[in-house]
């Protein structure tokens, strides 16, 4: 299977490492194309860095694997995959292994997600993959706001990346195999692999692991600060299925029309 892996972290986060590592490991073909920098929150746009019109692409050192690294987000990269930029068009589109779960109806925010997405609307299925570092760290911090510093001091070199991958690695053959256009969104606690209660199907939560929230306003200026949702946990949804310690997987698809809705017309 040709797989074309990015990220929204960037080319040299953990845990695409992981997941190119897992992917390449299990026989696949892989090669991974990145952000150079960080695109967290881009969602899907299509922005990229050019020089005289020239998109700059930076080969990578990748443990054996073919990587670039590619002054874009990660939904122009899904579709510079799509047009052979890569190589051949890939079968499959991996995005991940995001640093914090991209769950609820805010992963429309989401770079991972975005990616998959844009995968999905050039024709490849594909499957976003995200590790809950919150979830771990809230149990033992006093309030919302501790555990965000915790999480944002902790190192991420030693999360269980690997317990992720390797899930990944499980549902490709399925992915392989579905209709195309098919997306997936996988969350997984950070955790070893023993200490999972399993993998479920979930829905989307109402809200995200965390919001925006405006910490200071001024005259001429704002601050604002990311929190945790507070709100009450709906059952079966990712979020609620994290916090007991499930996988959960999620399929999700690119905008369409509501066909259910009728707009008034002048026809």
């Amino acid at each position: 299977m040709r797989v074309l892996i990015t990220n929204d972290d960037g080319i040299n986060a953990p845990g695409i490492r992981a997941l190119a590592r897992a992917v390449h490991s299990a026989g696949h073909d892989v090669t991974v194309a990145a952000p150079r920098a960080e695109a967290s929150g881009m969602s899907a746009a299509l922005t990229a860095v050019t020089e005289r019109g020239e998109l700059m692409l930076e080969p990578c050192d990748f443990d054996g694997v073919a990587a670039v690294a590619v002054a874009a987000s990660p939904g122009y990269i899904a579709v510079l995959a799509g047009l052979g930029a890569f190589g051949q068009r890939p079968d499959v589109v991996l995005s991940g292994i995001n640093r914090g779960a991209n769950a609820g109806h805010a992963i429309l925010h989401s770079g991972t997600v975005g990616a998959a997405l844009t995968a999905a609307n050039e024709g490849m299925s594909a499957l976003a993959v995200s590790l809950d570092v919150l979830t771990a760290v809230d149990a033992s911090a006093a309030s919302g706001g501790a555990a965000i510093e915790a999480l944002n001091t902790a190192d991420d070199e030693a999360r269980h990346w690997d317990t992720a991958a390797g899930i990944a690695v499980r549902l490709l053959p399925w992915l392989a195999e579905a209709p195309p256009a098919t997306v997936l969104n996988l969350n997984v606690p950070d955790l070893v692999a023993d200490e999972l209660r399993g993998v479920c199907r979930a829905t989307l939560a109402p809200f995200g692991q965390v919001q925006m929230a405006i910490a200071e306003k001024g005259g001429s200026f704002l601050r604002t600060a990311v929190e945790q949702h507070d709100r009450e946990q709906v059952p079966g949804s990712d979020v609620s299925l994290l916090a007991e310690g499930y996988a959960t997987v999620t399929a999700v698809c690119p905008p369409a029309q509501c066909p259910d809705v009728q707009p008034p017309t002048d026809r």
